[in-house]
Order: C-alpha cells, then sequence, then structure tokens
C-alpha cells in the first residue's frame, strides 16, 4: 500500500478509535512430531508443526475428592473464537491451525510493516500502535497483557491451563454488529446470529483437532459438554469440560429501534431452540446497548459516553436515567465528552446531560426479556446477569426466586456486588474478572464469608480476547514473586515458565500476556493473597457444576395453574375480562383486576389438599401494599401463613413451613395505588 493511502487510512481510523475502542469490553491430521510414543495419556503422540511448547509435567489430576466432589479452576468467561467476531478482522490470529502456530498466530494484513492501523493498540501501546507484525518465531511484541487485537487462546496455551488445574471453560461466543459495521476492516458481514453460528462450528472443529492429536473422537483434553453429568465425567477423567455461552448485544435479532422492538415471541423461541440446538447452555440476553429485552448497565466517562453513541446509532435512542429506588445502582454515565466519537452523531444530535444523582438505567427486563428469560429456564439454561440494569437484574431475581430456579451466573464482575447474597441464596455460582492478583484477592476476601455461609466455590473470568486488557507484572523486583518453576494447585505437576518459538514469557516481567499464564496468574495469587484463596478456586467446579445440575433437575409445578378463582369483585370493562381465572390462566398479559377500594381478596381451589409453602404474587400496577396470604383446608375455616405491611409491587414470593391446604386466598388490606388490586399471574407451590 502506498504511504499516502496508509496516512489517509490512519486518519479515518483515527476518526473512529474512541467509538470502537470504548464500545468493546466486549481436516488431514496434522503433521508428527517428536517421539511417536505417548509418555502419557495426556501427552498427545502428534502435535502440528511447528508448534508451542507447553511447559508442565505430570499427569493432570483425574477423579473426585474424599466427598466425591469434582475438583478444578473455573474460567465462567472467556472468548475462544472472537477472531471470528466483529466482521473477522479485530482480533489478528486463530486458536488453533493443522498447519501449526506460524499459520494460526499470524497478525491481521493491515497491521503490516509496522503496526500502525492497529486500532485498539493506539491506545495500549503507547498512543501509536505501533509494533512487529511478525509472530513465530520471535513474537516480539505480542501477545501481551495490553495488546487487545491479538489472539490469546491458542490451544497449547488452553493446553497449559488444563494442565495447570483448570476444569471447566466456559466459551462465550461473542460479536456486536454496531461494532463491526463501523469498523472498516472485515472480511464478512456483520449480522450477530451468522457470528454466532460460525464460532459455534469452529469450536467444534477446535474439539476434532485435539482429539486427532490424541487418536481419534473422544480421545482429546478437549470436551464440548451439554449437561452437568457429561461435565462430570469429563473432568473426572482429568479433561476440559467446555461450556458454550452466548454474550451478543442482539441475540436473535432481539435489537429495538426508537422503543420498537425488531423481534417477537416466535423470534425467541426459535433463537433459543437454535443456540440450544448447538449446545449453547448459558447466556447474557443484553450486553451493552439496551436491546428489546432488557437495558443495560453503563460504562462510565468517556468510554460511556462512547458507548452511548453507539447505543444511539444502534437503537436511535440515548441512554435513558432516573433515581435509584434501592440500594443497588448503574455505573454513573457522567457528562464526559468522547469527541471523536460524538463526531458520527447526525448534524444537531448530542449526547445528553445526566443528572448525578440519577444512577439507574429506566429500562428493566421488557416483557419479551422475561418471556425470553422463562424460556431459557423451560430449557434449563442459565442466565447471566452481568450487564443488565439493576432493574433488569432485580427483576431477574425476582423470576427465578419466584420460581426457586438456581440457574444465575455472574461471570466477570459486571453485576452491582449488592446483589452478591440473592445470587448465593438461589444457589447461583460468582465469578470474578481476572484482575492483578492483589485486587482479586481483595475482592475475594470481601465476600468470603458469603461463600462461606453458602458452602460456594469462586470463579475467574479472564475475558481473554475481549477487548479488556489483562494483569499487568507486578516487575522482577517484586518482593514476593512467583519463583519458576513451581507446583500446580493440586501439587501434582511442575509448570515452568512457558516458551513459544524463540519467546519466553515470565508472570513477574510480562503479566497475564496470554492463555498459557492464567496457572503463573494463578500463583501469584496464592504467594501474593495465600492458599486460602486459591482452595476457594479449586472449589469453583464444584460448585459452578452444582448451579447448572440444579437448573437441570429444576421442576416447579403451579399448583394453581387452570385451577378454578374466585374473588370478592371483579373490575368491570366493556373491551376484556378482568375475571378472577385471568390471574390463574398462565398468560401473564391478562390480568385479574377488583373494584378500587379495601378490602378485597382473590382465591383459589386447587381441587384437593395438596402441600403449600410458597405463593408467587405478579402484580400489575395496582398492588397490594398491606395484604396476607390465607390457606383452608374446607373452604371455611381460615389461617394466615403470611402477611406483609409493606408491599411495593413486582413480583412477590411468599415463603412460610409447608401446610396442607386446599383453598389459598389473597386478601388485600390496603392498596398501594389509588386503583384496587390487580394480579397478572398468581402461582402456588408446594416448596
Amino acid at each position: 500500500m502506498a504511504l499516502s493511502l496508509r496516512s489517509h487510512g490512519r486518519l479515518k481510523v483515527l476518526a473512529v478509535l474512541s467509538l470502537i475502542l470504548t464500545l468493546l469490553t466486549l481436516g488431514p491430521a496434522p503433521a508428527v512430531t517428536g517421539s511417536a510414543a505417548s509418555a502419557g495419556w495426556w501427552e498427545p503422540p502428534a502435535r502440528p508443526a511447528p508448534d508451542s511448547r507447553v511447559d508442565v509435567a505430570g499427569e493432570p489430576f483425574k477423579g473426585t475428592d474424599a466427598q466425591g466432589r469434582v475438583r478444578g479452576f473455573v474460567d465462567a468467561h472467556d472468548h475462544l473464537m472472537s477472531n471470528e467476531a466483529f466482521g473477522g478482522r479485530l482480533i489478528c490470529g486463530k486458536p488453533f491451525s493443522e498447519l501449526g502456530v506460524a499459520d494460526a498466530l499470524k497478525d491481521c494484513p493491515e497491521h503490516y510493516p509496522d503496526g500502525s492501523l492497529a486500532v485498539f493498540d493506539f491506545i495500549t501501546k503507547g498512543g501509536d500502535g505501533k509494533h512487529d507484525p511478525h509472530g513465530w518465531p520471535t513474537f516480539k511484541d505480542w501477545p501481551a497483557h495490553d495488546s487487545l487485537t491479538h489472539q490469546q487462546n491458542y490451544y497449547a496455551w488452553v493446553e497449559r491451563a488444563w494442565r495447570g488445574g483448570q476444569r471447566v471453560l466456559v466459551n462465550d461466543l461473542v460479536t456486536n454488529g454496531v461494532i463491526c459495521s463501523v469498523y472498516f476492516f472485515k472480511d464478512r458481514g456483520c449480522d450477530e446470529m451468522t457470528s454466532i453460528r460460525l464460532q459455534a462450528r469452529r469450536t467444534y472443529e477446535m474439539q476434532a483437532f485435539v482429539d486427532r492429536m490424541y487418536g481419534g473422537p473422544g480421545k482429546g483434553w478437549f470436551r464440548i459438554v451439554t449437561d452437568s453429568g457429561q461435565a462430570r465425567s469429563v473432568i473426572e477423567q482429568g479433561k476440559l469440560a467446555v461450556v458454550l455461552g452466548v454474550e451478543t448485544s442482539e441475540p436473535f435479532g432481539c435489537k429495538q429501534i426508537l422503543d420498537v422492538p425488531q423481534c417477537d415471541r416466535a423470534d425467541i423461541d426459535r433463537g433459543l431452540d437454535e443456540l440450544y440446538a448447538l449446545g449453547v447452555r448459558s447466556m447474557f440476553l443484553c450486553h451493552k446497548f439496551d436491546n428489546a429485552l432488557c437495558g443495560v448497565r453503563f460504562d462510565s466517562g468517556t468510554l460511556g459516553t462512547a458507548i452511548n453513541v453507539g447505543q444511539f446509532l444502534s437503537t436511535g435512542t440515548f441512554w435513558k436515567t432516573e433515581k435509584c429506588t434501592g440500594p443497588q445502582a448503574d455505573n454513573p454515565i457522567g457528562n464526559a465528552s468522547a469527541a471523536e466519537a460524538e463526531k458520527k452523531l447526525p448534524p444537531g444530535v448530542a449526547v445528553p446531560s445526566y443528572a448525578a444523582d440519577a444512577r439507574c438505567n429506566t429500562r428493566g427486563l421488557t416483557a419479551l426479556g422475561e418471556y425470553a428469560l422463562r424460556g431459557m429456564m423451560e430449557r434449563k439454561m442459565m442466565v447471566e446477569i452481568d450487564h443488565m440494569s439493576v432493574k433488569a437484574t432485580g427483576r431477574v431475581l425476582d423470576v427465578l426466586e419466584s420460581e426457586s430456579y438456581p440457574g444465575v451466573i455472574s461471570s466477570h464482575s459486571w453485576m452491582d456486588m449488592d446483589w452478591t447474597e440473592r445470587v448465593y441464596r438461589l444457589g447461583g455460582f460468582i465469578a470474578q474478572y481476572m484482575h492483578g492478583a492483589e485486587a482479586f484477592t481483595a475482592e475475594a476476601r470481601r465476600t468470603d464469608a458469603l461463600r462461606e455461609k453458602y458452602g460456594a466455590g469462586y470463579g475467574y473470568g479472564t475475558d481473554m480476547n475481549g477487548v479488556g486488557g489483562w494483569p499487568a507484572p507486578r516487575g522482577a523486583d517484586a518482593p514476593n514473586p512467583v519463583r519458576y518453576p513451581f507446583r500446580s494447585a493440586d501439587g501434582g505437576s511442575l509448570i515452568d515458565r512457558q516458551t513459544t518459538g524463540e519467546r519466553t514469557w515470565d508472570i513477574n516481567t510480562d503479566g497475564a500476556a496470554h492463555y498459557g499464564l492464567v496457572p503463573d496468574w494463578l500463583e501469584d495469587i496464592r504467594v501474593t493473597g495465600g492458599q486460602d484463596v486459591v482452595d476457594d478456586l479449586m472449589r469453583g467446579a464444584e460448585s459452578y457444576l452444582s448451579t447448572w445440575g440444579g437448573s437441570e433437575r429444576h421442576r416447579a409445578v403451579n399448583l394453581a395453574a387452570g385451577a378454578a378463582a374466585s374473588a370478592s369483585t371483579s373490575e368491570w370493562n366493556p373491551f376484556t375480562s378482568y375475571a378472577p381465572g385471568r390471574a390463574v390462566d398462565g398468560d401473564r398479559r391478562t390480568r385479574w383486576a377488583s373494584d378500587w377500594r379495601d378490602p378485597q381478596w382473590l382465591g383459589v381451589d386447587l381441587g384437593a389438599t395438596r402441600t403449600v409453602g410458597r405463593i408467587t404474587l405478579d402484580w400489575e400496577r395496582a398492588y397490594g401494599k398491606a395484604y396476607r396470604v390465607e390457606v383452608s383446608t374446607d373452604g371455611d375455616t381460615w389461617r394466615t401463613v403470611w402477611s406483609t405491611t409493606a408491599g411495593d409491587g413486582g413480583l412477590d414470593t411468599a415463603r412460610f413451613t409447608a401446610v396442607p391446604a386446599r383453598h389459598v386466598r389473597v386478601t388485600g388490606l390496603e392498596r398501594g395505588t389509588e386503583w384496587g388490586y390487580s394480579l397478572h399471574e398468581v402461582g402456588v407451590y408446594g416448596s
């Protein structure tokens, strides 16, 4: 490319740099190398040539502990295949190649000869992004902890993490259509679902690639699993269980334009069925931009302003804020300028300013979002609540609590920490972003008592290839450095510095440059934070699978569904019915509504005496402030089993000691509004 064209191209890159950067937080058998005889089941007789070293000696641990629990670390948030996302030219290099590491780890063509057009490295590499684009064999400048454009998930580096004690890896299939559309280096279209399908296929191809090294299907250490039982079996064999997740802004096309959803229930059903068939078992309902399903948790400062520009380009609207109603809050947007990003707005359009005391997104979980959430529950999938607004998260947790559904995950520190106990109480799982060892330890200790209370293990979310930045080196002169070689957490493997080609990485001086440095980072946590933090992380595999297994076993039988219902009064309307039966018809678009006076009651006849221990009330805007739940075996003699004088609407769950009852009655004593009492659905459960 001529110099003049290169300079012109670079100016264009700079014009959209701020927007793109801040939007992200986002065949034949391989050749045989070395001895054909394997030293152990964990060492393949064949690898592609040339290839990376692993630099771990010793047999990976198998089986369970004395209590029958699996062991091992959990990475709850990684992006193995994001090189296929965002138009295919944002993350340079592939995680595997039949032709070996020299072919897999190639820089993007526009980075040659000096990295001048490495957009994200303009910021992370001293402001000009220049670097040696050549990978093999020197790897002079990449991968690095602060380089956002280069592949960090080469298969041999993932293998090293597995050999170092990791037993679960969640591969989140990720992309963003807006980023793809504004980033002009691309070799494919920007449809998000097309990218998700491709990334899923590539993950299965990576499994087959590893299998071939070990002699055929099913023999490799990289095992994609679709249920918790499979995962346990894989881990007990000493292998790595790989779970597919999805993190994208417009799942199954569910974006919104000018607050109008671009999908419907049929689209959601088809989308969930397709993802489930691909093997996806966890998913984010929204990410970065508000969509037709839910509002997002904001980013702050200049980054937040730039993402808000992306929100406008995607949806036609900016974020809207309001004062928070509880202790939780979204991140403050502030009024920082993002000049280059704001140039992308149409003439006369400007990013609005936001009040400092209005920290919450007005957009929560929409009706379509709740439909999608319940669809995930029906399919026994786990819902990711990171990136959701606190308003959306609160409703999601209300729904999960109403159904006693444990399948909730916070995988990389994007949840308000005040939700922590609610997640653990449900039986959910929490992982922390891959912060530096000292910061990671501090946060782990802050929540240690809750994990102890609920018997939960801990995880990390590396977010590798997620364009977020990773732990920097503490320095060779740090008072307590990682000393090589060191033993893995289980004590069975010896881990030395990792070498690929002519480059050797050291966590002390290089930081977490690629996935192969995960064991080194964990050792850094041990030497700076203590063995107890690592022990908590080693319990992560069991805890994650307990959450998953609880979701699979979940059965919530609503005893009130379709039951006979009666009420003190029903509001009259010539166009629709507000009859009592509307509250037990299974359709959250209908409702029972009473007259506008106190007191009022709604009763349900279960048809026979059943054991009852939980009642759920999905209020319309006309809710009860003071009300009680009563039960009876004969319809004449009633006893109060639960009551409140502080109802605030939404979805209420009343739990009490299980009792026999045929009749259940909700008696409203004081209305929360000027209207009557109105319930979309009443649920009655045994526990």
